[in-house]
């Protein structure tokens, strides 16, 4: 399981865990991602129903109040989606056929994308 804040200009911050995703992660991720915001921020989520549920809706109004809004990608939009286009890369052009011999060297290339992103693997958003 992967969360992560990526941007346009190849910074990307990202949590990784082998537990399931629910809501509550995803509210633990974006309170520990967003601390305190000094400019207007927005979230950009899918329509995937741990970004939907009561546990997020009953936190909006508090983000909003520190300056963070939730934006709603519609449905089926994954070319708006930074992370999906990250993912694209990754599965696509990135990794090599030898990460698929076990699950540890799958996870461990996966890992190694991600801290080397924006060095050796980067993305150009033209």
């Amino acid at each position: 399981m992967l969360i992560a804040k990526v941007t346009c200009s190849h910074h990307l911050e990202t949590y990784i865990s082998s537990q399931s995703i629910n809501s509550d992660v995803v509210i633990a991720c974006i309170d520990a991602f967003f601390p305190a915001v000094d400019k207007p921020t927005v979230i950009v989520t899918d329509q995937a129903s741990i970004h939907t549920s009561d546990a997020i809706l009953d936190k909006v109004e508090e983000w909003k109040q520190r300056n963070i809004t939730l934006f709603e990608l519609p449905s089926y939009s994954p070319q708006l989606n930074l992370i999906e286009i990250l993912w694209r890369f990754i599965k696509y052009e990135w990794i090599e056929i030898s990460a698929y011999k076990s699950w540890e060297t799958f996870v461990a290339s996966v890992e190694k994308i991600l801290k080397e992103f924006g060095e050796n693997y980067v993305i150009n958003f033209v």
